[in-house]
């Protein structure tokens, strides 16, 4: 399995990811610096959380025009699987290969701390290792993960099962509680929550590792 991980400037959680790929999967990912204009071959594709850029202009929106990104883009919408955490979810949907935007959280505060959530959709690589309803934790430390769209979009994403992942409490003022989205072939997640950050008990929980072990399963 060949994961290719995306390092911006200021791209804090790649190293986490790294070593969780890693971990799970038993081979080394690949780091691509966001200057390269070209992907290795990619089995699967991880944009990292972090601050690229510094959060200048909007959170993702400087990263989303990095030279990778439009290989990231073309190897996407040709159907490799693409997981954006945290930061990599802004940049997905900064990008637009995620509908939706990712505004301050409500009352305009950083929220950190472990967070339950609620899997309300399998039908993607990311997801096909729960059931639906399963219960995880993972942990959340953002000021822009406050989830918008407009009800059409919102409707469409109930709808088609694209919502993967939902708070069980309002964190951040997501509308409709939505944690991570899917785009409309499945194999694109942005998710605001960390499972990267729970692959030991050292860590703090183990549910990152039946995440990341679904989605290698499925891969």
């Amino acid at each position: 399995m060949k994961a290719s991980i995306i390092v911006f400037p200021a791209s804090n959680c790649d190293r986490d990811a790294q070593v969780a790929l890693r971990d799970v999967s038993g081979h080394e990912p690949q780091m691509v610096w966001h200057a390269e204009d070209k992907l290795p071959a990619s089995d699967l594709i991880l944009l990292p959380g972090g601050f690229s850029y510094g959060d200048y202009l909007r959170s993702g929106a400087m990263a989303s025009r990095s030279p990778i990104m439009q290989a990231v883009i073309e190897q996407a919408e040709a159907g490799v699987p693409t997981l954006g955490i945290c930061n990599g979810f802004q940049v997905l949907t900064e990008s637009g290969l995620l509908p939706g935007a990712l505004l301050r959280n409500a009352g305009l505060d950083f929220v950190c701390g472990t967070k339950t959530l609620r899997v309300e959709s399998t039908d993607s690589p990311f997801t096909k290792g729960y059931e639906t309803g399963t219960y995880v934790r993972f942990p959340v430390a953002h000021h822009d993960g406050n989830y918008t769209a407009d009800e059409e979009t919102l409707n469409r994403l109930e709808g088609e099962g694209r919502v993967a992942f939902r708070y069980l409490e309002t964190v951040n003022g997501s509308a409709r509680n939505i944690a991570g989205v899917l785009n409309d072939k499945g194999n694109v997640l942005g998710m605001m929550p960390h499972p990267e950050r729970v692959i030991s008990p050292l860590l703090g929980g183990e549910d990152g590792v039946t995440f990341f072990k679904g989605l290698l399963e499925s891969l």
